[in-house]
């Protein structure tokens, strides 16, 4: 693969899944990566002990109509959400809609039959996963998730009664019983509880949380940024809410913890095409005082050709987590900016972040996205990065790429 343009960074290995090219979230265990996917109903584990030929080895699919396209790995479990395809089943004419207004608005053929909820697989056998469990939830189910392995797992999820994702909390103590203990939505959510909700034409939804200690951040569209307190998991405190939308463009979407330097990430998703809601940006927040959080600075936009016009998204969409096992950097940050590939910012300034690398893959060779019109330019999606450097790369349409950091 010859990128586009690239700086630091160097190609490995790439995978198109067995014509399943449309990856969302990625997790490497086991010397397996396992990718959830948008459209292609389920995810696949792909054996990369050989980077430069990562070899798939299977797909699970999930139900009918359903997606698995957020995943969590930890020692031997799996934890996928189960939620409805709304691309295919709703068949959006503008898929700029679905981030203009609450899911239960702009999802409205619920004619064909999903599932909705958590599903949990054995994966002692990494190529071998096996279902132990499935919680189902009434309503449009999960969204992404947070489990690294404790008692708990922090969801964002959708229920009969609320305008969209709020945040669960799973009690994981028994995995094949996992339960909702506790749950936390910004107050006009619950319109069934008598709340009404104090915007329109936006999105406030809980995209997911990262929870560093008792502190929970989160991230909501467009209803900005939460810390919470969830030491009792069955009565989370808001200790904090933020939102900067306007005058900024919303679609907060990755939070990223620095808590060993008292920071944290927030990404801002590109969620519009052609930047229709501006440039979106990373910004770096004070957290030293979980009260009274401080944006202090935004990593720079990349500028090698003028990305807004190129067409698709451009700007963040997700991070690296410093998940347990991953490499973890707080000064490193390792982020997707969907038409212009994947970026690393170097904040050990926090003041004055700088990118050290970047990667911009070539177009896509075929199509995976059935949404009609869409152009063929790279959008990458997520990624999880080794210890050594290694680079686990999805796209909506191209696959899963790995990449070496040499920065």
């Amino acid at each position: 693969m010859t990128p586009v343009s690239a700086r630091n960074i160097e190609f490995v290995g790439h995978t198109d899944q067995q014509g399943r090219g449309d990856g969302v979230q990625v997790m490497v265990h086991k010397g397996h990566a396992f990718v959830g996917h948008m459209f292609s109903d389920g995810f696949t584990v792909t054996d990369v002990r050989d980077p430069h030929h990562p070899r798939p080895v299977n797909f699970v699919a999930a139900p009918l109509n359903s997606r698995a396209f957020h995943l969590q790995t930890h020692g031997d479990l799996l934890l996928t959400v189960n939620s409805p395809n709304i691309w295919v089943l709703q068949g959006y004419s503008d898929p700029n809609d679905y981030f203009k207004a609450s899911i239960t608005e702009t999802f409205t053929k619920r004619d064909k039959t999903f599932t909705a909820g958590l599903r949990v697989f054995d994966i002692s056998k990494p190529a071998e996963p096996r279902e132990i469990a499935f919680m189902p939830v009434d309503g449009l189910g999960l969204h992404r998730l947070w489990y690294v392995g404790e008692r708990y797992a922090y969801a964002s999820c959708h229920w009969q009664g609320f305008t969209d994702h709020v945040l669960a909390i799973i009690d994981m103590k028994e995995p094949t019983r996992p339960e909702v203990v506790g749950r936390w939505w910004l107050p006009g959510m619950h319109t069934a509880g008598g709340e009404v909700p104090s915007w329109s034409g936006r999105r406030y939804a809980l995209h997911h949380a990262i929870v560093a200690g008792n502190l929970a951040y989160a991230a909501w569209r467009d209803g900005g940024l939460t810390i919470l307190d969830v030491a009792d998991p069955t009565a989370p405190k808001l200790l904090a809410h933020r939102n900067w939308s306007p005058p900024f463009g919303g679609g907060t979407h990755t939070p990223l913890p620095l808590p060993d330097r008292n920071l944290a990430v927030f990404a801002d998703e590109g969620n519009l095409d052609n930047c229709a809601n501006g440039i979106q940006r990373c910004w770096v927040f004070d957290v030293r005082e979980p009260t009274n959080p401080v944006q202090i600075a935004a990593f720079p936009t990349p500028a090698e050709e003028d990305y807004c016009r190129k067409g698709a998204k451009f700007g963040p969409h997700n991070l690296h987590e410093n998940r347990p096992g991953s490499l973890q950097s707080s000064e490193l940050i390792f982020a997707t900016y969907q038409n212009a590939g994947v970026r690393v910012f170097d904040i050990r300034d926090p003041f004055q972040p700088r990118e050290v690398g970047h990667f911009v893959p070539p177009a896509p060779e075929r199509m995976v996205d059935p949404r009609p019109n869409r152009p063929q330019i790279i959008q990458s999606n997520d990624i999880y990065v080794a210890p050594d450097g290694l680079m686990y790369l999805t796209d909506v349409n191209d696959g899963l790429t790995i990449l070496q950091y040499r920065g």
